[in-house]
């Protein structure tokens, strides 16, 4: 075959070929491009430096490319010093047989190595053939000094490239693009070698109209401090409208090479400080909630005391006071609490999953400081809070009751006092003895008559009795007096009828000695008495105090007290039927001349007694007629008030109840996205905010009636009470939802999970989500879990219990289903890595030492490891040896590896 016949076979049909991908980028390798002569000279120079960079590594080198390599020897020595391997020992004859049988050995190793050589034979390299020889040193380069470059997953010829654009990116006036055009300024290459080193080359002082002087710049730095040979020529680069890309490649690829070494260090340094930083934030995460779980337990131990102190105050004032405390706990210093508590438990479950996401072992807070520590607590708060302000209501309840009680003993022991004033001297006296008859018969007369009177005063005797008790039963702070007034007008009740029995006594002794009586004086005495008692009666009644709590008892009063109105006409004919008896008496005296005394000699009581009282009693009663017509304004006032807040509690309660529910549909709701289901979840959030003055307008109407002593309501069955629990509920519970969603978003992004995947997740959890709540019973994750194909036994089940329910609370959350399902293919970082990033640092020794550390680390992370690493103890170990491996073992909760 002709030189002639051999070129073209070659420009038509050559082709290198690998198994592996990164060969197949040599399509371009065409006939223009080997015959362009600025190209082939290029490869010359460049090739020939590539291999004597590696040659001079045995002691030898080439001059010239074609030649050097005919008889194989040297071309069987690079491949040698470039593998690290013996090659078959070569023949050492100087025929030409001998050469291609060595040239053979050669070719045979590059194809062992997994590259397929087409139209490549011994033959062509031992004539000389310059255009073979460039091809396979140019193959010998692709498999030995690109293939095995590899950068963010990508390698060969696309990895350089990606590795050129990244350390290059941050530098005015570059932009690497390929292999040929981008590099004729010489920036590109000035650029990396600043990046790396950059007390080399000011950067600064470069412009980019002196390609020549950029270029020969980064030669002679290269060549000088790096150990990279001059491959190129500034003139011919700047003078070719496009410098052949694989010189271009073989000597970047030398820069890649010379750099490696850092960029393993710096890519390790990286990992550290990334895993460090997460550390780091982990624990002021823990550190903010041990202190926020503290305080708030603290200041639930401090108020439950103050809820327990059930003394009572003695004063319906004090107690009032009281109530007003408790309001201005519950609207004022509660409520702050209530949003403390929520946050600590988002960030409880926040820190979780980022302690998950990481790779990290779950939180234990401090012992007591568990979230349902704080629950059982918070808890333990409410339960004594309502028994609190039931205690309350029930006090204010039973002071006004006996504000009202001890009133109306004071009342009717004094009207008692008032009668029995002067009985038991008059009681005494022995006026009988030196009467006349008709005196001693008056005095009889008069004494039947003071009997029938104290006979009417023993009810109110009992009812004094009766309501001195009852103040005794409901623990009148002043019982004492009460029952000394009592057991006074007790006494002297029994030293009345004892006086009483004895004048009688004295008087029957007497009384067969008088004849006389006068008829009439009896007769008046006796129906003047009754009905001055009736009078006293009724002046009592309608000056008696009461006490209601609804229109329904004020109208029971109006109708008693209208039926006693109806009585006064049947009143006022006994009254004159009295008076006309003492008008008859003074006939008779008139008729028959006889001087009367003036004074009835049976009765105290006169005609003017009897009409005094009788207009007394007539003034009273339209001011009884007032005082309960005021009394049905108040109760009228009352059911309004009564009206107007079941109006709004009718509506806030349901209203919360149905935003509750609506809340737990976004949540199992997996026909939008996670960003979907946060936007809606927000407007949830904006609304129950805005929702926010119904439920202060509601608390000041409750407040008007507990300030009016309303202590019932028909009109609804939501207390305050009610609404209060629920709107903290539904507060906790959007907040909840929220932070849940943000997790799982967090969960998605951090493990690459789709929308798609995350909705049959959601689908999935649905299905098996029997009471649709939000959480899993172990039953049902159970069979889920059988339905996606796990071969569940009672201990393998019982270990992913452990993972999905740390807290062993018999429940599997939405984002603890989440976590689980992705756990298995999550790309974390992990203890192993970790450890192999810092032997790295170390140049693989067990052990780091502190300069290491601050002169690979940033300040900030190497003080902390610093802080934390343990001493290595070994042979021959600095005194600044640190144990890095049980370090990175602990960073992750695990105790070996």
């Amino acid at each position: 075959m002709t030189a002639v016949e051999t070129q073209m076979t070659y420009s038509n049909s050559y082709t290198i070929q690998h198994e592996e991908s990164y060969m197949t980028q040599e399509e371009d390798w065409d006939r223009d491009l080997l015959l362009d002569p600025a190209w082939e000279k290029q490869q010359r120079k460049t090739f020939t430096a590539w291999c004597n960079s590696h040659l001079r590594k045995a002691g030898t080198q080439i001059e010239n490319i074609e030649e050097d390599f005919r008889n194989g020897l040297k071309l069987m020595l690079l491949l040698e010093v470039i593998s690290g391997e013996r090659l078959p020992k070569p023949d050492k004859g100087k025929m030409r047989f001998h050469k291609i049988a060595n040239v053979n050995k050669a070719l045979d190793f590059i194809c062992s190595k997994g590259v397929k050589l087409v139209s490549i034979g011994a033959e062509e390299i031992v004539d000389g053939n310059v255009k073979m020889t460039l091809g396979m040193i140019w193959t010998i380069i692709l498999r030995f000094a690109i293939q095995d470059i590899s950068v963010e997953e990508t390698s060969a010829k696309e990895g350089l490239l990606l590795w050129c654009q990244r350390k290059t990116a941050p530098y005015r006036n570059v932009n690497v693009q390929n292999f040929h055009i981008s590099w004729k300024d010489g920036l590109a290459l000035c650029a990396l070698i600043h990046r790396h080193r950059p007390d080399l080359i000011d950067y600064s002082k470069l412009r980019k109209d002196d390609p020549v002087g950029n270029l020969n710049t980064a030669f002679e730095v290269a060549e000088k401090f790096l150990d990279i040979p001059k491959m190129l020529d500034a003139e011919d680069i700047v003078n070719t409208p496009k410098p052949d890309e694989k010189a271009i490649m073989t000597y970047v690829s030398c820069f890649y090479h010379a750099f490696a070494g850092a960029e393993q260090a710096e890519t390790a340094a990286n990992r550290i400080c990334k895993v460090l930083a997460v550390n780091q934030e982990n624990e002021k995460l823990m550190e903010e909630y041990e202190k926020l779980a503290s305080e708030l337990l603290e200041w639930i131990r401090r108020t439950i005391p103050w809820l327990e102190n059930r003394v009572a105050e003695q004063t319906m004032r004090a107690m009032q006071q009281k109530l007003e405390d408790f309001r201005d706990y519950r609207r004022v210093h509660k409520p702050p609490r209530v949003q403390e508590k929520c946050q600590l438990e988002i960030n409880f479950n926040t820190l979780q999953t980022k302690l998950r996401l990481s790779n990290r072992p779950a939180f234990m807070p401090s012992e007591g400081k568990m979230v349902s520590d704080i629950a059982n607590a918070w808890k333990g708060l409410e339960q004594v809070e309502k028994g609190y302000e039931e205690w309350l209501l029930t006090e204010i309840r039973r002071l006004e009751r006996l504000d009202h009680l001890a009133e109306k003993f004071k009342q009717k022991c004094a009207m008692h006092e008032a009668w029995t004033a002067g009985k038991e001297d008059l009681l005494s006296q022995k006026d009988y003895e030196s009467a006349s008859l008709m005196e001693i018969r008056a005095l009889m007369r008069k004494h039947e008559a003071f009997e029938s009177d104290l006979a009417a005063h023993q009810d109110r005797v009992e009812q004094i009795a009766a309501i001195a008790q009852e103040l005794n039963e409901l623990d009148y702070h002043d019982a004492a007096s009460v029952n000394a007034r009592c057991q006074g007008i007790c006494d002297q009740w029994d030293n009345l009828g004892t006086l009483t029995q004895k004048r009688r006594d004295s008087l029957e002794r007497v009384e067969k000695l008088w004849e006389t009586i006068d008829q009439l004086y009896l007769e008046f005495a006796k129906r003047a008495a009754p009905f001055n008692n009736w009078m006293d009666g009724a002046m009592e009644d309608l000056q008696d105090m009461f006490i209601v709590h609804s229109i329904e008892e004020i109208q029971s009063l109006i109708t008693a007290h209208d039926q006693f109105k109806a009585t006064l006409p049947e009143a006022d004919k006994e009254r004159m039927a009295t008076l006309g008896i003492h008008n008859e008496i003074l006939k008779i005296a008139q008729t028959y001349g006889i001087k009367l005394s003036g004074i009835n000699p049976y009765t105290n009581l006169s005609p003017q007694d009897i009409s005094t009282k009788w207009d007394t009693v007539k003034h009273l009663v339209p001011l009884r007629d007032q005082m309960l017509q005021e009394e049905v304004a108040r109760q009228q006032a009352n059911e309004r008030l009564r009206r107007q807040f079941a109006a709004q509690s009718n509506i806030i309660g349901p209203w919360i109840q149905t935003k509750m529910e609506e809340i737990s549909h976004v949540s199992v709701d997996i026909a939008g996205s996670l960003e979907e289901q946060m936007n809606s979840l927000k407007q949830y959030e904006q609304n129950i905010i805005n929702y926010k003055s119904n439920i202060d307008k509601l608390e000041g109407d409750h407040q008007l009636i507990q300030e009016s002593l309303i202590f019932d309501n028909k009109h609804t069955n939501y207390t305050m009470e009610h609404v209060r629990v629920g709107w903290e509920q539904l507060l906790t519970t959007i907040a909840r939802t929220i932070n849940e969603v943000e997790n799982q978003i967090l969960t998605r992004d951090a493990k690459g999970i789709s929308q798609e995947q995350l909705n049959e997740f959601r689908a999935s959890f649905n299905h098996f989500d029997r009471k649709r709540n939000g959480m899993m019973d172990p039953d049902d994750f159970r069979a889920c879990l059988i339905s996606m194909g796990y071969d569940l036994g009672e201990v393998e089940f019982a270990r992913i219990m452990t993972l999905v329910d740390p807290n062993n609370t018999g429940v599997v959350t939405f984002q603890a289903f989440i976590d689980f399902m992705t756990r298995e293919t999550a790309e974390t970082d992990t203890a192993e890595q970790v450890m192999a990033s810092f032997k790295i640092l170390a140049s693989d020794k067990n052990y780091i030492t502190v300069e290491e550390l601050r002169r690979e680390l940033p300040p900030e992370q190497a003080e902390y490891c610093i802080s934390r690493m343990t001493r290595f103890i070994g042979p021959n170990s600095p005194s600044d040896a640190l144990d890095y491996i049980s370090f990175s073992s602990a960073l992750y909760g695990e105790s070996d590896l």
